[in-house]
């Protein structure tokens, strides 16, 4: 089997500063993070930015830019800029960061869809900022929105113009269906890197059985040859799913975008712990933990040399 590519999420858009003390928000904290990161074994760090004052999810170019140079000038990973941003937000402030770094990667949703964090408010009873429980609150009515058109932007915008290739993130059957769409269109081409995104409210659920199915049918429509996939397993199911893809022959993602934990009721106390288990996982397993050009030449990647920071 070939080296596992590690990517880690340091901070992501959707747990908020009451969640955890140790939840990456001021770009030193990113910036460290994914360095501790990437020194632990991931070879993608994929970035989100915060306000620094209130931890909300904020797109500024301004904010990446404090943190994408400090990164790449102290490690050899591949930065995978997020066009997720953060759930309310436009295509083109989700874009905004991406076509200003114009970096290797970027993450690219591949389907509207329900994406249901409401019942994190259940689990706890005061906040540190107002905007907390508004922003949970406010996806029991919401549709994070992925169109056609709005990713035919993103492939055209940010593909074609910089050269950035895409971490396609899959919530569901049909997201596989429309990266096959756009393979046929003519702007998706190989080799391309698919996760497979389970345990969302509102997208597949984290069973074993969900992600043999997904894995079998992107085999089948895009050919194992000319993709990579991962697995993101959410909250509780991060490590359970990192290792059921590692023995698939996988690759997976960690960090405190996707859980908080590090065991059962254990906040991790920061991202590097949870790349260093996942690495554990994998070499106990009998395989290698792929390096930062290991992971750009299976990716067809253009190469940190060739980034706007």
């Amino acid at each position: 089997m070939k080296p596992v590519i590690i990517t880690c999420a340091p901070t992501g858009g959707i747990h908020t500063p009451t969640m955890s003390p140790h939840l990456p928000i001021t770009p030193n904290q990113i910036a460290q993070a994914s360095i501790e990161a990437a020194e632990a074994g991931a070879s993608i760090i994929h970035l989100h930015a915060r306000d620094p004052e209130t931890g909300k999810p904020d797109p500024s170019p301004e904010l990446f830019m404090e943190f994408l140079p400090r990164i790449k000038q102290a490690t050899g990973a591949v930065m995978n800029v997020s066009t997720g941003g953060g759930l309310g937000m436009t295509m083109d402030e989700r874009l905004r960061a991406a076509t200003t770094a114009s970096p290797e990667m970027a993450s690219l949703n591949m389907g509207s869809m329900n994406f249901g964090i409401f019942p994190l408010l259940e689990k706890y009873d005061e906040w540190q900022h107002d905007w907390e429980p508004e922003f949970l609150g406010m996806t029991r009515d919401f549709i994070f929105p992925n169109t056609f058109a709005t990713i035919e932007y993103a492939l055209t915008e940010l593909g074609e113009k910089h050269g950035t290739k895409f971490e396609f993130e899959c919530y569901d059957l049909g997201h596989l269906y429309n990266i096959k769409w756009f393979i046929d269109k003519g702007l998706i081409k190989p080799p391309f890197f698919v996760q497979f995104v389970l345990g969302i409210l509102g997208g597949a659920g984290a069973e074993l059985e969900n992600l043999q199915f997904l894995h079998k049918t992107a085999d089948r429509l895009f050919g194992a040859e000319n993709y990579e996939w991962s697995v993101l397993g959410a909250g509780r199911h991060q490590m359970p799913l990192a290792t059921q893809s590692a023995l698939l022959g996988g690759n997976l993602r960690v960090g405190l975008e996707d859980s908080l934990y590090i065991e059962r009721g254990e906040l991790a106390v920061s991202n590097a712990q949870q790349v260093e288990k996942a690495r554990r996982i994998v070499e106990e397993l009998g395989r290698r933990v792929a390096t930062p050009d290991e992971a750009r030449e299976r990716l067809g990647l253009k190469g940190g040399d060739k980034v706007a920071f």
